[in-house]
Parts: structure tokens; C-alpha cells; sequence
């Protein structure tokens, strides 16, 4: 047993609101039950689904039988799969419900640090889709940037903005998901130390924070379009009560979403609008409430686009360099930074979408930057090493064991009797971790980034 006790407030809070029946196993589920394990793999990347127990709402999730050590696992830094709790999973079947398949959409993950849900979102909109993941924390969003590269999708945006810079983007998005800041109850079973910091005060700062965030982002979503509200906490002031104060402010519209009962969702409803609750002692997963509505009004067709002049058409001796890097270059367009040497690649209209929300928006990262342009001839970036479409056939490719790839992984040394001169691709089980440089059979230069390489492992 957990020696942090699970605050007395909180318990009261939650026999009032679920009854001494409910209340009792969910807080021995919080303080006593294992937790849950749980991985979803990049499609992208996994030509199978890996064995193991599925995760039921998810296509792409699964359980595992005991939590391994991540960092010591290849697979993991070249993107393979990400680690993420299952039933912040169940965003899957909100999505794939309620867009059609195949149909581009434009959407914005507000608060995404550090990526689940908006690499999830880019695997399950498609590579004609754009998602703008959002983090007001600078830190955050670092990690947030090394996430979306790993993933390699090539398909999200990463910002750094406060919500109420995007309502300058008006009814741009198709889909705007608020995963909003809480005072995180449903986390106390994975993380003890948030019990010490959860007061009633706290959960009422939260909620007003929570509001001032759906204000902010509201006109950025397109009439018809779809808001999902998300919290991983359980009291009513945060959830149901929020989502009550939105269809009083501005009118949403209810959707429909289907569950299965062996699933051990406890669905609600409230002002008319769907809710579901995920509790630790009904379903394997943590703690989460989700709720999804439409915006009223008819969809509006997108603003004219233009290019800023931070974009320059690459040239067509460049792009003849570029694009034999790529598996399929023809699905895509490449441009250059201006005053700089710097290629980046994106799917079709993608790259016009950013140069639109550049005007309002300070963009870290987006598409796949392919690498820096000299003399026609191109020094490729690592993301493009981890990108799912690179080319295995631009330069030679070198298949490690895995203490080999941990070396690599370390940014250490390996033989350079391993490599073929100049650039090489080195993979792991057959999946990309990134480049390595052989020179003149002497020595070799390790290219896996300084700030990504792992320690004590």
C-alpha cells in the first residue's frame, strides 16, 4: 500500500458525488491495484500488430505483462510505439466515429505535452491530415518536439502559444482537442506525490482555468466542427460542470458516440452532451472523463492561403538532390528557409497551412526537415533519418544487434569496418534509428543528436 494517503476532502468529495457503493473500490483501486502498462504502436512503422492483450477501444494499443525498461529499447527511440496510458486511448473511438475515413482535417491538440494524444492523432487522421500540437511551456514543448520527430508521421505542427493566440486563427480547425490542465485525481494511483498537492481550492482554480481555455480556443474551431474536452480527474467541477457552462455560452451541439459494455465505460450525460468516465476499478487503465460536442453552424470553406516570405520554392537541381532521400517524393513539396541552407518537406497542402499559422502562431517545429543543402548536395537531418517514408536505398544501410544500437543509441564509437564510406543508415530489427558517417575506413562519426542520446543504460 501506498504510504501517501489519498486526501480526506477527496474522499468526501467522492462519496458525495458517486455514492459510498462506487466510492469505496475506487479509492482502493487508487491506492492498492498495479498499474496498468500499456503501449500503442506507429502503423506507420509496425507492419503488424505486435502480440500481447489489445487494449478494446484501440486499434493500436496494447497491454503489457510488466513495465520494461523503455530507454533500453531501440524500437522505442526509432518511434515503433509510443508509451501511453490506455484510456486516454479511447480518444480513438471519438475520432474514427465521428470523421469520415480518409478525409483530410485540420486539427489542433491545445495542451499536447509530451505527444500522446497528437501522435495518435496524426496516425489516425492520415498523412493528408495536419495536427498543430500546442504546449505553453517551453520545456514542455522540447520534449513535446523530440516526440513528434520520433513518431515521424511527418504530419504535426508543434507550437509553443498561449490558448488565446489561436483566436486569432479563426474557424480554422476541424477538430480542437482540450487534454485541459486538472487537478489530476485520476493519476493518484500512477502518481502518489499528486496527492499531496490536491485541495478543494485547487480543483476550483483548475476549473476556472479550464474555462478561460475553452474561451480562448472556441473561435478557432470551424462551425460544425468537433471540441473534445478531456480531464484526468473525477469531480463534477471540472467536467460535467464545464461542459454544462459551454453549451450555456455557446450553443454546442450533441454527437454520438458508441461504447461497448464489456469496455466498463460509464457513459453520462449532461446539458444534453455525452459523457464518458473511465474509474481504475472498472476499466485497466486510469482515471479520465472525455466529452465531445459540435460547434453550431455550417462549415465555412478555409481562408484564402498565401506564402510568407520565410519560404522559398527549392530548385530544381536541390530537389533533385532531396527527393531521391524520400520513399515517395512525389507526394510531397520541399522548400527552403530563406537565408539559410535548410530543406524541409511536407505533404501537399500542409506546407501552406503553416505558412498561414506562422502569421499568429511561434512554430517550432513542422514537416520533416530533411537537412542542410551544399553545393546541391544534402547533409540529412536526423529527423529525416526517423521519418517512416525515408529511402532505404539513398545510401547504404546498416542493420545493428541491439548492443550495438544501445552504442549508437549512446553516441559512442562503433567499428568502422561496419559501414560502407560517407553516409550510412544504421536500423534495428529493421526499422531506421538514424545516420552514421564512415571516414575513410578510419573512424566514424556518430550523428544521433547530442540532446537525444541516452545515459546509463
Amino acid at each position: 500500500m501506498n504510504e501517501i494517503p489519498l486526501p480526506s476532502s477527496f474522499l468526501n468529495t467522492l462519496t458525495d458525488q458517486l455514492g459510498a457503493a462506487e466510492a469505496q473500490p475506487l479509492a482502493q483501486a487508487l491506492t492498492d491495484a498495479p498499474v496498468p502498462v500499456s503501449i500503442r504502436f506507429n502503423p506507420y512503422k509496425t507492419a503488424e500488430r505486435p502480440e500481447g492483450e489489445a487494449v478494446g477501444w484501440s486499434d493500436y494499443g496494447f497491454y503489457l505483462p510488466e513495465r520494461p525498461l523503455f530507454t533500453a529499447d531501440p524500437l522505442f527511440h526509432g518511434g515503433a510505439y509510443y508509451v501511453q496510458e490506455a484510456s486516454s486511448m479511447f480518444l480513438e473511438q471519438v475520432f474514427r466515429q465521428l470523421f469520415p475515413e480518409g478525409e483530410p482535417v485540420k486539427i489542433l491538440d491545445l495542451c499536447a505535452a509530451p505527444g500522446g494524444k497528437a501522435t495518435h492523432l496524426a496516425a489516425l487522421a492520415g498523412l493528408e491530415s495536419l495536427v498543430v500540437a500546442n504546449e505553453t511551456i517551453r520545456t514542455r514543448a522540447r520534449i513535446l518536439t523530440e516526440n513528434v520527430q520520433k513518431w515521424g508521421t511527418g504530419n504535426i505542427v508543434v507550437t509553443h502559444n498561449d490558448p488565446q493566440d489561436f483566436s486569432f486563427v479563426r474557424s480554422f480547425f476541424d477538430l480542437v482537442l482540450v487534454d485541459a490542465p486538472c487537478s489530476g485525481e485520476g493519476m493518484f494511483r500512477k502518481n502518489p506525490e499528486a496527492r499531496k498537492e490536491w485541495t478543494p481550492e485547487n480543483v476550483a482554480l483548475c476549473a476556472a482555468r479550464q474555462r478561460r481555455i475553452l474561451r480562448d480556443v472556441w473561435d478557432s474551431l470551424k462551425p460544425g466542427g468537433i471540441l473534445i474536452y478531456s480531464t484526468c480527474t473525477f469531480n463534477r467541477q471540472e467536467n460535467e460542470e464545464n461542459i454544462a457552462w459551454l453549451v450555456s455560452e455557446y450553443g454546442c451541439e450533441p454527437v454520438h458516440v458508441a461504447t461497448e459494455e464489456s469496455w466498463g465505460i460509464a457513459r453520462g450525460e449532461t446539458a444534453g452532451i455525452e459523457t464518458f468516465r473511465f474509474y481504475p476499478h472498472r476499466v485497466k487503465g486510469e482515471g479520465l472523463f472525455m466529452a465531445a460536442l459540435r460547434k453550431g453552424g455550417h462549415p465555412k470553406r478555409d481562408r484564402s492561403l498565401y506564402r510568407r516570405s520565410t519560404w522559398k520554392d527549392v530548385k530544381k537541381p536541390i530537389y533533385a538532390e532531396v527527393a531521391p532521400w524520400f520513399g515517395q517524393p512525389d507526394y510531397m513539396c520541399f522548400t527552403r528557409i530563406k537565408n539559410s541552407s535548410r530543406i524541409v518537406g511536407y505533404y501537399d497542402l500542409a506546407m501552406e497551412y503553416v505558412n498561414l499559422l506562422a502569421e499568429n502562431l511561434r512554430i517550432l517545429y513542422s514537416g520533416i526537415e530533411a537537412g542542410e543543402s551544399f553545393g546541391n548536395r544534402l547533409k540529412p537531418a536526423h529527423t529525416l533519418g526517423v521519418f517512416h517514408d525515408v529511402s532505404r536505398t539513398a545510401v547504404p544501410e546498416t542493420e545493428l544487434t541491439l548492443p550495438k544500437a544501445l552504442c549508437y543509441l549512446r553516441r559512442e564509437m562503433l567499428p568502422p569496418a561496419l559501414f560502407q564510406p560517407g553516409i550510412n543508415l544504421v536500423s534495428y530489427e529493421g526499422l531506421p534509428l538514424g545516420w552514421i558517417k564512415q571516414i575513410g575506413n578510419r573512424r566514424c562519426n556518430n550523428l544521433y543528436p547530442t540532446d537525444w542520446r541516452i545515459l546509463n543504460v
